[in-house]
């Protein structure tokens, strides 16, 4: 199964960097391109993620520096748009792999792509590692670790069912029950045409 493979790369990333647990270390895919593209893909994604979460972390302390701050931000903008970028690339994976595939006449479309999916997917991973420290957290109480725990089985059910979607779609796709039309995510904010500050700066 996809998900499968996919699971078990999210976990390796976010061990992998656990290792050094630090934004500024230096990145390397485990994957080569040209021997598994969706596997370095899936990786590049995960860590995109996985950086993300800590730069989410990092901009959320109350004392943090205002010029840091800003300077953050400015590194949280540049990481949605790589991980945008990375899902498109994901889709486009898929868009060729199936592109042979005969569609059937009463195929349907789904409401989001397959990379998208993968997406919420690589951001649950995530979830559960943290969610999962909080259970053994030493320094918590026992109704904290309880509620906790509470939390990680519906992300560990989540995930189960997030995954069963996934294969059933890409299944689905390749059975031609249904098909895939994706849309680019077209975003404004960082485009210094359709963005009126940064219009307005030129």
């Amino acid at each position: 199964m996809f998900s499968d493979k996919a699971n078990s790369i999210f976990q390796d990333v976010i061990k992998t960097y656990k290792v050094l647990n630090t934004v500024d270390q230096p990145f390397t895919n485990k994957y080569d391109k040209n021997e598994d593209v969706i596997a370095h893909l899936l990786y590049r994604k995960c860590w995109i993620d996985t950086v993300q979460w800590a730069y989410e972390d990092i901009i959320r302390d109350p004392n943090i520096d205002p010029v840091a701050a800003l300077k953050l931000k400015r590194m949280i903008d540049a990481s949605n748009q790589d991980r945008t970028d990375t899902v498109e690339y994901i889709d486009s994976y898929f868009l060729d792999k199936y592109k042979d595939v005969a569609v059937k006449a009463d195929a349907k479309i789904n409401s989001e792509s397959p990379a998208w999916a993968i997406d919420r997917l690589s951001i649950l991973a995530l979830k559960i590692y943290h969610m999962h420290l909080e259970t053994v957290r030493e320094d918590a109480t026992e109704d904290h670790k309880a509620a906790c725990q509470k939390k990680l089985d519906v992300l560990l059910e989540q995930r189960k069912d997030l995954s069963t979607a996934i294969d059933d779609l890409l299944n689905d796709i390749a059975n031609g029950d249904k098909y895939m039309k994706v849309y680019k995510q077209m975003k404004m904010y960082n485009d210094d045409e359709l963005n009126p500050v940064l219009r307005g700066q030129k």
